[in-house]
């Protein structure tokens, strides 16, 4: 799912924050995998024991074109091939809005990883709101550049939202990291500017 964005500048430095939170030999699951990239970067820069699953035949070939361990499945459909806590790191990076079942998805990740790593595109982002306050149309950014129809994206939301969200479901944010055109900001506080100003969140969570 990765990538249906591209490799563009906005994605290689999504990337590269989040191999700057991984450790270095860690056991890692990437969840909607794409064509491998994120996955490959942190087999090359972090020494990661990494796996994916990517619901594309298409990107599942490509991974395997670079030498990594990847499956063919629906996320959506749940985990449980795999057992509780037996990856370091699960990633769910630009998929969640894409997935039938967040709260499922979410749950099984926090299952099977001691810490997981989530990322979206902020709804809330000041010029989603500016483009959909004075055209009219359904808003798109670099983030967010599909039209209404042709849109994988089904489950929309703002980094309020995923405040929000953790409270309801009992689990910890334990870093933030929100990204713009111009900076790069971190928090585990909620902060109204955060959601009015970042464009894209990357949150580190666990259960415990």
């Amino acid at each position: 799912m990765n990538s249906n964005y591209g490799i563009s500048k906005g994605l290689h430095l999504n990337y590269s924050l989040i191999a700057d939170i991984i450790e270095n030999n860690s056991r890692v699951l990437d969840l909607g995998c794409g064509d491998g990239y994120l996955l490959k970067l942190l087999k090359d820069k972090r020494n990661i024991k990494g796996n994916g699953i990517e619901i594309s035949q298409k990107e599942v070939i490509q991974c395997l074109e670079k030498g990594l361990s990847v499956i063919q499945g629906n996320i959506d459909e749940g985990l449980k091939q795999f057992q509780d806590k037996s990856y370091d790191y699960v990633i769910l990076n630009q998929t969640l809005q894409s997935t039938n079942n967040p709260e499922f998805v979410i749950e099984e990740m926090l299952r099977v990883g001691k810490k997981c790593i989530v990322s979206f595109p902020n709804f809330a982002y000041w010029r989603v709101r500016f483009n959909y306050f004075f055209t009219g149309n359904m808003p798109k950014s670099k983030v967010l550049p599909f039209e209404w129809y042709n849109t994988p994206n089904i489950h929309l939301l703002t980094i309020k939202d995923f405040f929000e969200f953790a409270q309801k479901h009992n689990f910890k944010i334990q870093s933030g990291i929100y990204t713009t055109r111009a900076a790069i900001r971190k928090g585990i506080r909620y902060r109204r500017f955060s959601n009015f100003f970042a464009e894209e969140a990357i949150f580190v969570i666990s259960k415990d």
